[in-house]
């Protein structure tokens, strides 16, 4: 289809199809998720498989967002790559600053509906060594070590860990996993002091994704690793029926991989310790966050 200029001035009727278009909750998630992927966007399976939607409801949401021009596809051999068009977005924020600001918000300047090839990285030789620690290492902790390892493309050497963990991953976490095509038969529960043995090599970040865990002292572990504290709540501590259960742990899901892709797409092999650093802590505000994480990123 043929995209709507990025760079002419909106209308009050275009205005009003754009917020349309991002006022339905599984639509604005895509198109956070994209912005943090632009300018090269994903294949279709790849945005569903990440914020958990099927593939018959993302394709009428994918539509939606094309047909206003706030995405942009292309086929690359099997796959439809999407991705987000900033200018677009950037012009909806200037027509609803006219109105109560004397200054225009800084644009992203034009950007080509030719979209660029889908990025693949390099596996690196030294890729970033990751710990995701939690209490049980049973529910988040492993989700986001799934997550990490599969979008970072071999930049990124993701690993979980408990300071007092359960005998297994929950069977929630697991089947949720599972169903979104992640490879769970070599998931299990861990102590982090498997990390502090002879030959565990060295880490450089150390995330908490529990409160509890980021209040109980940290080991000394090998390297020197940074640490960050991605808090949110335990999907584990839902009760209720089946379905309510599998809900805050899609929810849980949810709020990691937007933290993860965050952290994937940034440029970290040319970023200092000092540059980083407040940078993931500041991911750790996103949506979802707990009273700690909003705390010790203040």
């Amino acid at each position: 289809m043929t995209v709507r200029s990025t760079a002419s001035r909106l209308d009050s009727p275009d205005a009003v199809a754009l917020l349309g278009a991002l006022a339905q909750p599984t639509r604005l998630e895509i198109f956070k998720l994209l912005m943090r992927y632009r300018p090269h966007g994903l294949a279709a399976g790849d945005i569903g498989r990440l914020l958990a939607v099927a593939h018959n409801t993302l394709s009428s949401h994918l539509s939606a967002l094309e047909q206003v021009g706030l995405l942009a596809s292309r086929r690359e051999g099997r796959h439809i790559i999407f991705a987000a068009q900033a200018p677009r977005a950037d012009a909806l924020l200037n027509f609803l600053s006219e109105a109560c600001c004397t200054e225009a918000p800084a644009t992203c300047g034009q950007q080509s509906t030719v979209i660029p090839a889908r990025r693949d990285y390099v596996a690196s030789d030294r890729p970033l060594r990751v710990l995701v620690v939690c209490t049980g290492n049973s529910a988040r902790s492993i989700m986001a070590e799934a997550v990490l390892n599969r979008e970072g493309l071999g930049r990124i050497q993701a690993f979980s860990a408990g300071s007092r963990p359960q005998e297994a991953p929950h069977p929630l976490a697991l089947g949720l996993l599972d169903e979104l095509g992640y490879d769970v038969g070599t998931m299990r529960s861990k102590s982090w002091d498997e990390f502090l043995a002879p030959g565990s090599g060295e880490l450089d970040l150390v995330v908490t994704v529990c409160d509890d865990a980021a209040d109980a002292p940290c080991p000394a572990f090998p390297g020197v690793p940074m640490r960050v504290h991605w808090g949110l709540d335990d999907p584990a501590a839902a009760t209720g029926p089946v379905a309510a259960r599998r809900a805050a742990f899609l929810q849980s899901y949810r709020d990691l991989t937007a933290r993860a892709t965050a952290f994937i797409n940034l440029p970290f092999e040319q970023m200092e310790l000092s540059e980083l650093q407040p940078v993931l802590t500041a991911i750790g505000r996103m949506e979802g966050a707990t009273g700690k994480s909003l705390e010790q990123a203040a």
